[in-house]
């Protein structure tokens, strides 16, 4: 089969940098973290990962550790609300190449991936779908696709979303909420977000190239309390640290990690928020 090839500074290279991610934390943390799809992957696509292998060994452990404890955050919140859903709708908001789905089927449940149209065509090439498993092309912010989504309220639905809404807007979150909460009652979402601060250093680079100056703008959570006014049919919220919160930090060896995990979680208030509706 011929590889394939993907470009620098494409949209389809921001599918390809998380693999690497997670090879790395399969291979550094196997106590928290296992996904031997990555590696597969990484060998059926042409492109050259020397810049990220080049990069400190500080650098490479610590932004595996994050990809690690982010995936296993979003797969333990899945198995969380199945034990009372197990037949639920399970909905992975920006999946790229992401395979949390496989790691939570139960075999009753059932998985959608909802990304843009030419990533669900790369993704349908390297990561076509398993069991229980379909693709929904298109624009998130297009809240037409909601109504494309099964919704059976007895067996539930929950969306979780990895590393996507840092680059949202919060009018186009509060929508997306508000609009979820209408059309899914008793569903719920979960996603990692961090405070103005810590998304502000994330997006730099998005933001200058995008010329937009106000962080403000852009979607963040100070205090998770705050997404309750998003629309009158929220039922409640939660959080817990991204990186401390789910007990995992006896597995990370390495006491300098540890000190950077409380920094994250508790000065950038990186965390796992959850939305009820």
């Amino acid at each position: 089969m011929e590889k394939m090839h993907i470009e620098a500074n494409t949209v389809q290279e921001t599918l390809v940098i998380p693999l690497f991610a997670r090879r790395e934390a399969s291979r550094l943390y196997p106590e928290i973290f296992s996904d031997t799809t990555a590696a597969e992957l990484m060998e059926k696509i042409d492109y050259d990962f020397s810049g990220m292998e080049e990069k400190s060994r500080m650098y490479v452990e610590f932004g595996a550790l994050e990809v690690a404890m982010r995936q296993y955050d979003s797969a333990y919140e899945v198995r969380e609300y199945m034990k009372d859903h197990p037949e639920c709708t399970v909905v992975n908001l920006g999946c790229g190449l992401d395979n949390t789905f496989r790691t939570v089927y139960n075999g009753k449940c059932r998985g959608v991936n909802v990304d843009f149209p030419d990533v669900i065509s790369v993704r349908e090439q390297l990561l076509p779908c398993g069991e229980g498993e379909i693709n929904l092309g298109t624009d998130i912010n297009d809240l037409s696709w909601l109504e494309k989504i099964d919704f059976d309220r007895e067996r539930g639905i929950i969306f979780f979303a990895q590393g996507v809404f840092y680059y949202f807007l919060e009018e186009q979150v509060r929508a997306l909420f508000s609009a979820m909460a209408k059309r899914f009652p008793g569903g719920r979402i979960v996603f990692d977000t961090a405070n103005k601060k810590a998304c502000k250093m994330m997006t730099k680079t998005w933001i200058k190239d995008a010329g937009i100056s106000d962080v403000s703008a852009l979607f963040y959570v100070e205090n998770v309390e705050s997404l309750k006014a998003f629309s009158p049919d929220i039922r409640a919220v939660s959080s817990r640290g991204y990186m401390t919160g789910y007990d995992m930090q006896k597995y990370v060896k390495k006491g300098w990690y540890r000190f950077l995990s409380r920094v994250g979680d508790n000065m950038m208030k990186m965390q796992i928020a959850g939305v009820d509706f």
